[in-house]
């Protein structure tokens, strides 16, 4: 008689714990204003399946070619993320990439296809080929193997935004601010968001696709100095200004004496912003780093109108 074969261990699902990055930063209160990345241009690569630390370098994706892929985009300014489907996917013959430009006056988002990776090599990135799609898009980090929280929070608003807009919604890897989670960025108007919860995905879809911007759930717009992006959000919020063409950086000052002011352009005329930066010491800003470390916290104090 056969014996049975051996049951394969499950690891446990991982749940929320108080140790985890993202409950500890919302009980300390930490402000996710200027934490946005500063890239303003994006390389989205689909690949199925898991991804290491790493991202794409670790995935089923050439690790080589991958290197040389994100070296080559480092080089022209652009971001690249590994995106996928949410939920289980199958690999197909052939996967999509797509580019981003957030740049104010020049937003725009470009789709192609490749079957080989090695094709991406070859790939322009100055957003002369792939097909203009003109529908907001949104992408949620959901990168396990980088920080836990991103899967645990992430997963649940993908499923959510997707079936609001199916097809609309991409996992991604690391987008920074694991503390954050979940954090969506929508393209191609660059905004980033975080502590986005499945349950007002309805209301958040409905802001993003009017343009506006979602001031309680900011963390900036990629590409800008973080100093930037506080102002920004500052503003929107105290001149209830929505929209988030209302506001554009004229120029961003160097922080002296943990002060940074940042010139913006309004409907209106010019403003000035008045930013202080603060470094912050905490624990556990990872998951994955529970040790003592600090960060810089950019917190808007007055807005005035320049003569």
């Amino acid at each position: 008689m056969n014996a049975r074969p051996a049951q394969a261990a499950h690891a446990p699902h991982p749940k929320e714990t108080p140790d985890r990055c993202a409950l500890r930063a919302q009980l300390r209160g930490d402000p996710m204003l200027g934490t946005a990345f500063p890239a303003a241009r994006l390389l989205l690569v689909e690949q199925p399946g898991p991804w290491g630390a790493a991202g794409l370098r670790e995935s089923r994706f050439p690790a080589r070619l991958a290197a040389e892929l994100e070296s080559r985009a480092t080089r022209a300014g652009v971001r690249v993320q590994a995106i996928r489907r949410p939920g289980r996917t199958a690999s197909a013959p052939t996967r999509r990439w797509a580019l981003a430009d957030t740049r104010d006056g020049v937003e725009s988002l470009r789709w192609g296809r490749y079957a080989d990776p090695a094709e991406l090599l070859e790939l322009p990135l100055d957003g002369s080929s792939g097909e203009l799609d003109h529908e907001p898009l949104y992408l949620v980090c959901a990168h396990s193997k980088h920080d836990t929280c991103c899967a645990l929070r992430g997963r649940p608003v993908a499923a959510a935004i997707a079936e609001l807009r199916r097809g609309r919604v991409w996992e991604s890897s690391h987008m920074g601010g694991d503390r954050f989670a979940a954090n969506v960025l929508v393209l191609p108007i660059g905004l980033l968001y975080g502590r986005v919860l499945p349950f007002a995905a309805a209301e958040f879809v409905a802001a993003a696709e009017n343009g506006e911007v979602v001031g309680a759930l900011l963390r900036g717009r990629i590409g800008l100095a973080p100093a930037a992006q506080a102002a920004l959000a500052f503003a929107h919020e105290q001149l209830a200004l929505r929209a988030r063409r209302d506001l554009q950086v004229v120029g961003v000052g160097p922080a002296t004496d943990g002060v940074a002011l940042v010139r913006l352009r309004g409907p209106h005329g010019l403003l000035d912003v008045t930013v202080r930066v603060d470094r912050v010491r905490a624990t556990g800003l990872t998951c994955h780093n529970p040790r003592p470390n600090q960060y810089l916290a950019h917190r808007p104090v007055q807005i005035t109108a320049v003569e």
